[in-house]
């Protein structure tokens, strides 16, 4: 299986032109995460892709810090905030573990779509709590890979094989609000637009 800087590099353009599948969820989503902001906060964005998220909320909040592992990715959302005439966005390279962040430095964190791709989600969550001021907010949106049917379950390696595939990590709702629970988050708003994803913000208890 490719490294997921590598598979995400090859993907980006591709990426960068797909539509959004659900749009009427997605708009739900920024609408609902956008409830929390405040103008003063601080965002932090782990799996950014190519931007179009972190820069829909940035007129709502004072700065984002929006990161990615493909270098690819961050040029795509660089450009669209540069033609979008954003400025209060600052991209960077890099992972959960491989960032030199300052603990309680955030008000918000979004990690979209995301999850599911990291290999140690427990640990990413941790790590996300750490990042969080007390009563600060975890966004994410994730596939719950565990509730997947069988056929999918057991195409996804042979996919991962043949380098169609990034690293899926399987976990199902139950799970991931154990895993929640246990980094220090109370769950805000739980919300499933299908059988197969979730959408939660999580606040850390202060």
């Amino acid at each position: 299986m490719k490294s997921a800087q590598q598979f995400w590099d090859k993907a980006a353009a591709r990426y960068a032109k797909s539509p959004v599948k659900d749009e009427a969820s997605y708009q739900k989503k920024l609408a609902i995460t956008r409830d929390y902001f405040q103008p003063d906060w601080s965002v932090f964005e782990f799996g950014c892709g190519t931007g179009s998220t972190a820069i829909l909320h940035a007129p709502y909040v004072r700065d984002i810090l929006a990161t990615d592992v493909s270098a690819k990715m961050l040029e795509i959302a660089e450009a669209k905030a540069r033609d979008a005439g954003i400025d209060n966005i600052r991209f960077q390279q890099g992972t959960l573990d491989s960032l030199s962040l300052t603990p309680g430095s955030f008000d918000a964190v979004l990690g979209l779509n995301i999850l599911h791709l990291v290999e140690d989600p427990e640990a990413a969550i941790s790590r996300v709590s750490s990042l969080l001021k007390p009563g600060g907010v975890f966004v994410s949106s994730t596939v719950l890979a565990a509730d997947m049917k069988l056929h999918w379950r057991l195409l996804i390696p042979l996919m991962q094989a043949l380098g169609f595939a990034p690293h899926v990590s399987r976990f199902g709702k139950k799970g991931l609000l154990a895993m929640l629970a246990r980094a220090g988050f109370d769950i805000d708003h739980e919300w499933q637009p299908d059988s197969l994803s979730v959408f939660i913000v999580a606040r850390k208890r202060a």
